[in-house]
């Protein structure tokens, strides 16, 4: 049988993620110095984000929708789309998108196209996080504060996040492309292997699922 390799357009059951933890991580390498001074170096550009989605396990239902997603993905083997309960769009998890929320990049009067991207922090060392995958119907675009019109105006691949231009609606020279969205993490499971707790004939769990974010 021929290797399965990819991602897969399909997002694990948010009602089981709502239940989850985790969050990002960095990977810093850490020098003492013999004066006591340290130095610190990033080894990582780009966060990553892991999670246990074990926690959200309520039901027997629940361990079958699990089982079931797990092995159509195959194991470790498919990427698939994960709902962050706290980071999820482009404002805050309880604010409302707006077309001005984040920019995404500064017109030339030729460049069509544009990465989704999130900023977090601002004053000190700001950091710009790709966004590759908005969700379908939520995503909005200005462009310097004005809402233009999608498909009329431009579009987006939801699989990239790579917003495109019309012909006729690319930013001028200047011009500050602004974005709002909703948007999923790519994952994968970081096991291939699912322990599973039948503690009665109605309930069980399964402590640990562990997913960790993807490069795509």
């Amino acid at each position: 049988m021929p290797a399965l390799t990819g991602f897969h357009e399909v997002r694990f059951p948010t009602e089981i993620a709502f239940g989850s933890a985790g969050g990002p991580e960095r990977l810093t390498e850490v020098v003492t110095l013999g004066s006591g001074h340290e130095e610190r170096n990033s080894r990582w550009a780009d966060s990553r984000r892991r999670y246990n989605a074990g926690y959200g396990i309520r039901s027997i239902d629940d361990l079958d929708a699990v089982i079931a997603f797990f092995e159509e993905r195959r194991g470790r083997l498919y990427g698939f789309r994960w709902r962050d309960r706290l980071d999820f769009n482009s404002a805050t998890p309880s604010g409302t998108v707006a077309p001005t929320d984040q920019t995404i990049g500064t017109g030339d009067g030729a460049t069509a196209d544009f990465q989704l991207a999130k900023t977090y922090g601002a004053l000190h060392a700001p950091y710009q996080r790709t966004i590759a995958k908005p969700v379908s119907g939520t995503v909005r675009v200005a462009v310097d504060g004005l809402e233009l019109t999608e498909v009329d105006d431009w579009t987006v691949d939801t699989t990239t996040g790579v917003v495109s231009f019309q012909p006729g609606s690319v930013p001028a020279a200047a011009a500050v492309v602004t974005a709002g969205f909703v948007f999923d993490v790519p994952v994968r499971f970081d096991t291939d292997r699912l322990d599973i707790n039948l503690t009665s004939f109605a309930a069980g769990d399964i402590p640990a699922i562990p997913l960790v974010e993807i490069r795509l």
